[in-house]
């Protein structure tokens, strides 16, 4: 189990177990003090390409006179996909003040996952914990498009005060569920089909920086169709939505490297801001692409927004194939339904 103490800690973790060993003793803070608090920094080091890492390194003597005389910080570098869920999970129910995300939007969602398990809440094991553990980030990936929401910079020192400051609010997450009975959880925005078939191809050209969402969205629109999908809002009625082109579901603002999306979500609000494009071309696009980026798309032709508290969509053709992502992140095909839980996690703000 992970052993949160004094100081610096290192952890490469595997599965659910850490290996901890600390730090060289110069390296700050050996104080146990029972007011200190037990922060966790999850830190995907191929991140932006590598660049998260390197910057992390650099971060690293800031944070520790920064942070090392009030707090045990325990650093943990992630190994590859989903090992910041489990990194995460151990964290809360070793009862850490706060687990802080280091890198993009990715390991953001890696982590907000973590704070769930098999549908529920993770809680703290350990019987002295007097509040649940926060939600931290430190924005340094290729999009960080959850930090937009918030007008955040990709600016490690000012997300490092935000730690020690250590102000939190409840925020709401999404949580997605499908035939499968599997409960996806995102904090940012949750897209179908062209969005997320281009977010698929993004993916694979990450090594070009935000270009990649420009040239996923080149390859996802090679024998794109517009497509006719069944919707359910609030477990009201079902409706017909004819020739959707894309529907994004958001939590906050922005996805796609700074497209404003859902430009009305707020992760305080207790509800989703839906946003439909239908029947739109390809030229659609390159006409309209300056109002997707700045948020003045509601009033154009074709699209429509709503806000919700669910929302469920189905393939009416029956062919499957129309791709769901969330926060980037593939998670497969329809039929899905998405909800809101509203002020699910403490945030650090």
């Amino acid at each position: 189990m992970m052993a949160l103490g004094s100081g610096i800690y290192i952890a490469h973790t595997v599965a659910f177990r850490s290996e901890l060993r600390p730090m060289a003793p110069d390296h700050i803070g050996s104080s146990t003090s029972s007011r200190q608090r037990d922060l966790v920094f999850i830190v995907n080091p191929l991140g932006a390409n590598g660049r998260t890492g390197k910057e992390w390194r650099k971060l690293v003597p800031y944070l520790r006179s920064r942070l090392g005389k009030d707090c045990n910080i325990c650093e943990s570098i992630t190994s590859g996909p989903c090992h910041a869920i489990d990194i995460t999970r151990e964290a809360i129910r070793e009862g850490a003040d706060a687990v802080i995300a280091v890198g993009g939007d990715g390991t953001l969602h890696e982590v907000v996952n973590g704070f769930f398990w098999a549908g529920k809440p993770v809680v703290s094991q350990v019987k002295e914990s007097t509040r649940s553990t926060a939600l931290g980030l430190i924005p340094l990936g290729t999009g960080s498009d959850f930090a937009r929401t918030f007008g955040w910079k990709n600016d490690p020192h000012e997300a490092i005060e935000r730690v020690a400051r250590g102000l939190r609010s409840s925020i709401d997450v999404g949580v997605i569920t499908g035939d499968d009975c599997d409960h996806h959880y995102f904090i940012n925005v949750a897209d179908i089909h062209l969005s997320a078939k281009a977010g698929f191809y993004a993916s694979r050209y990450k090594r070009f920086g935000n270009l990649c969402y420009i040239i996923g969205a080149l390859q996802a629109f090679i024998g794109h169709q517009n497509q006719d999908l069944r919707i359910r809002f609030n477990d009201g009625p079902w409706e017909t939505c004819p020739e959707v082109t894309a529907l994004c579901i958001g939590n906050a603002k922005y996805f796609g490297g700074g497209m404003k999306i859902t430009p009305n979500a707020d992760p305080f609000s207790r509800n989703l801001e839906v946003v439909i494009l239908q029947n739109f071309k390809w030229y659609d696009f390159v006409l309209k692409l300056h109002r997707l980026y700045s948020g003045t798309h509601l009033s154009v032709k074709n699209v429509s927004d709503r806000s919700v508290l669910s929302i469920e969509v189905e393939d009416i053709s029956g062919k499957g194939g129309i791709y769901i992502q969330s926060d980037g992140e593939h998670l497969g095909f329809l039929p899905k339904k998405i909800s809101v839980l509203p002020a699910a996690i403490e945030m650090i703000l």
